[in-house]
């Protein structure tokens, strides 16, 4: 015989469910506690128990004074590679750089194949904002994640969403072991990925990525000391 969830587990389930059947994006807010215990016929602590949980999973995140969203982050586990406890060093990153190059060049050519306009404009404001952040010496690492997701999103492909975080960890590592000192790559060909996107230039977006990630391997294999078969 099936084990029924525990009250708050079940709550968790129907609330994601709404969050479904609503079609709800990443900053919609949520409604109050009080209307979910209505609507979900449970108490409200019961709700709030079951918020806290969604949250801990990445499924709502909670906004002092503004209410309870929907998590940009969906559901995804902030480590869904488990690589806390690798050693974060030029091989990890090596090896993140691989992963990469065996997906950002099709979700680049994706991108320039499906991206809306709004889209397209999206990712061209975010490459002005990492050179800008670039000519002012202003930490740029971010910026220039959120550059990357930008065009991930418009891929268009609901798996690549999950493989964001993948892609965040690469980047961050990478300015980090760098130094930045591959900052006039960084602002060439962000500036080209970007205009092939906006010319729905399918293969010059995907070589754009290719040689912008291959640069960034290259630079940690020899610049950076290793020499690795």
């Amino acid at each position: 015989m099936k084990k029924s969830l525990p009250l708050a587990a079940s709550v968790q389930e129907q609330i994601i469910q709404l969050i479904i059947d609503r079609d709800m994006k990443p900053g919609d807010r949520l409604e109050t506690e009080q209307e979910l215990s209505q609507r979900l016929g449970v108490g409200r602590g019961t709700v709030r128990e079951a918020i806290k949980g969604l949250v801990s999973r990445n499924v709502l995140e909670v906004r002092q004074g503004a209410g309870t969203f929907v998590s940009p982050r969906q559901g995804v586990p902030n480590d869904p590679l488990g690589l806390t406890f690798l050693k974060h060093d030029r091989q990890l990153a090596l090896d993140l750089l691989d992963v990469r190059l065996m997906l950002e060049p099709d979700i680049a050519e994706l991108a320039a194949n499906l991206a809306t306009e709004e889209e397209i404009e999206s990712i061209e404001r975010q490459c002005v904002r990492v050179q800008r952040y670039i000519e002012e010496e202003i930490p740029y690492r971010q910026a220039d994640v959120e550059f990357h997701r930008r065009i991930a999103l418009a891929s268009h492909n609901q798996v690549v969403s999950t493989l964001v975080p993948v892609i965040h960890s690469s980047a961050s590592l990478n300015i980090d072991l760098t130094r930045n000192e591959l900052k006039e790559n960084t602002v060439r060909s962000h500036r080209e990925l970007a205009d092939a996107i906006r010319r729905h230039d399918s293969v010059g977006a995907r070589y754009a990525m290719l040689l912008h990630l291959a640069e960034n391997r290259r630079f940690l294999r020899w610049e950076g000391g290793m020499s690795i078969p």
